[in-house]
C-alpha cells in the first residue's frame, strides 16, 4: 500500500488471466485504494469497462491524497460487520461509544475485522476477535507504533462488549429483512444503506408485551403489519441472545380458534349473512364431536354471536356445509403456506401455521379484501444512489369488498361483546382469540 501507485500491476495480471481463463472476474487484483474508489464512485459489476474506470479513479485518488488520506478514507467506508460500515459506527456497534473514545484494545479489535467482519465478529465469535486483536497488537510492537508494555496492558481479553439488550428484539427483525436484499438488488459490494419498515416505538412496544405476559419458561411472538404490509415490528422470542430462532416466521404452532377466520370468509362468500340463525347444537361429523368451551348449547343464534363467543359446533356445522376443502382453499388464498389437513377437526386450527401467515390474512382482511404480503424493506442506496424502491401491489383481490367488510364486522363484534373483550382499547378494535 506504501509503495504502489494505487494500482497493482502484478496484481492485475494475475487477474487478467484468470479471467481469460475462466471466462469471467473472479479475483479483483484491488489494492486499497481501489477498493476506495469502488466504494465511493462505482458500482461492483464484473465488467472489464468498469475494473478500467477503477483503476483510473485509483490512479487520480494517489495524486490528490495522501497514503494517510486515502487510508482514513478506506476505513471509514469499509464494512465491520453488524451492519456497521466505518470506524465510528463499528465502535458504537460493539463497544457502544464514539470511535474517539476507543481504548488500544477496543481499537485493535475493530482493525482486526477489516480482514474477514463475519470471521472476526466480536458478537458472533468473542474469542476469534481476541485472538485477532492480539495479532493486531503484536503487529503494532514490530512495527514501532506501541511498546511491550503498552501491548501488555491492552489486553484483549478484558473488553467488555456494549450490552445487546436493546437491539435484541430487532435482531429477529433484520435476520428475516435483511437477506431478501438478495432477491431485491443485484449482488454488490458496495457500501448499502437500507431503509425498513420497522417503527422503533412500536417495536419497544411489543418486545415490552412479550416480556411482560409470557409466562416463565413460555416463549412468545409478534408480527404487526400495515394494510400495506409494512412490518413496523416483529419479536421472534422473549431474549434474541438466548434463543434466536424466530417463532414469528418459523415456528409452526396450531392457531386453534383463530383458524375460524377462514371458516366464517368460506361461509360469507357462499352467500351467508352475519345475521343468518344457525343452531347451536350437539354434531357429529365422520365419528368426531366438538363441545363448545362453555360445555353448553345455545339453540338458535346468529353466525354473528357464534363467531363472537367461538361456537365450535357452529364452525363445524359451517365447515361440513361449505366444504373443508373449500375452508382450506380459503386459507391458502390468504396467505397460509404450510400444509393444511381437511378434515372436520381442521376448522378448529388443529394444522400447525406460522405467525407471519395468520397476520397476513388478516391484515388482508383489514384491507377490504385486497392481498397483503409482509414486507420489511422499502428503499436501497448504494453510493447515494438509488438502486430498489417498494412498490405496494394492491392488484390482487382475495374475495369481494362485502366480503371483507362483514368479516371484520364479525371480528369487531367478537372484540366488542365476545371472547376478545380484554383486548378493548377505548377505539375500533377487530380480533380473533385462539380459544
Amino acid at each position: 500500500f506504501r509503495s504502489h501507485p494505487g494500482i497493482d500491476p502484478i496484481g492485475i495480471a494475475r487477474s487478467v488471466q484468470v479471467r481469460l481463463d475462466r471466462g469471467r472476474w473472479v479475483q479483483g487484483g484491488s489494492t486499497i485504494t481501489q477498493q476506495l474508489a469502488r466504494n465511493v464512485f462505482l458500482n461492483n459489476q464484473k465488467k472489464f469497462g468498469r475494473k478500467f474506470r477503477e483503476w483510473i479513479l485509483a490512479l487520480a485518488l494517489e495524486r490528490k491524497f495522501s497514503k494517510d488520506q486515502i487510508l482514513e478514507l478506506y476505513l471509514n467506508k469499509v464494512y465491520y460487520g453488524g451492519g456497521a460500515y466505518g470506524i465510528d459506527a463499528a465502535s458504537r456497534k460493539f463497544f457502544g461509544h464514539g470511535a474517539e473514545r476507543l481504548s488500544l484494545s477496543e481499537a485493535a479489535v475493530i482493525a482486526g475485522l477489516v480482514k474477514a467482519p463475519s470471521n472476526y465478529s466480536p458478537t458472533a465469535d468473542a474469542e476469534a476477535a481476541k485472538g485477532r486483536a492480539g495479532v493486531v497488537i503484536q503487529q503494532m510492537v514490530r512495527n514501532g507504533y506501541i511498546n511491550q508494555v503498552q501491548a501488555e496492558q491492552a489486553d484483549p481479553e478484558s473488553l467488555k462488549l456494549a450490552s445487546p439488550a436493546a437491539q435484541n428484539s430487532a435482531r429477529y427483525f433484520t435476520d428475516w429483512a435483511l437477506p431478501q436484499l438478495d432477491t431485491l438488488i443485484d449482488e454488490t459490494e458496495a457500501p448499502l444503506e437500507v431503509w425498513t419498515t420497522l417503527d422503533p416505538a412500536m417495536q419497544r412496544a411489543a418486545d415490552t408485551a412479550i416480556r411482560a405476559n409470557a409466562p416463565a419458561g413460555a416463549q412468545g411472538a409478534l408480527v404487526s403489519l400495515d394494510r400495506d404490509g409494512a412490518v413496523r415490528a416483529m419479536v421472534g422470542g422473549k431474549d434474541y441472545v438466548s434463543s434466536i430462532y424466530n417463532r414469528a416466521t418459523q415456528a409452526q404452532r396450531q392457531p386453534g380458534s383463530s383458524f375460524k377466520l377462514f371458516v366464517y370468509l368460506a361461509a360469507l362468500e357462499a352467500g351467508h349473512k352475519p345475521e343468518d340463525s344457525i343452531v347451536d347444537e350437539p354434531v357429529t361429523i365422520d365419528g368426531w364431536s366438538p363441545r363448545n368451551d362453555s360445555r353448553r348449547n345455545s339453540g338458535a343464534v346468529s353466525l354473528r354471536t357464534a363467531f363472537a363467543y367461538s361456537l365450535n359446533t357452529v364452525a363445524a356445522k359451517l365447515g361440513q356445509e361449505v366444504g373443508f376443502t373449500t375452508i382450506a382453499d380459503m386459507a391458502r388464498r390468504f396467505g397460509i403456506t404450510t400444509p393444511i389437513n381437511t378434515h372436520p377437526a381442521m376448522v378448529l386450527g388443529t394444522s400447525d401455521v406460522r405467525l407471519i401467515d395468520m397476520t397476513r390474512a388478516f391484515a388482508s382482511v383489514a384491507a377490504k379484501g385486497v392481498a397483503v404480503t409482509p414486507y420489511g424493506i422499502t428503499r436501497v442506496t448504494a453510493n447515494s444512489e438509488t438502486i430498489y424502491t417498494h412498490e405496494v401491489d394492491r392488484s390482487h383481490v382475495l374475495v369481494a369488498p362485502y366480503v371483507a367488510a362483514e368479516m371484520t364486522d364479525l371480528l369487531q363484534t367478537a372484540v366488542n361483546t365476545g371472547t376478545g373483550r380484554s383486548a378493548q382499547i377505548g377505539r375500533p378494535v377487530a380480533g380473533k382469540t385462539g380459544t
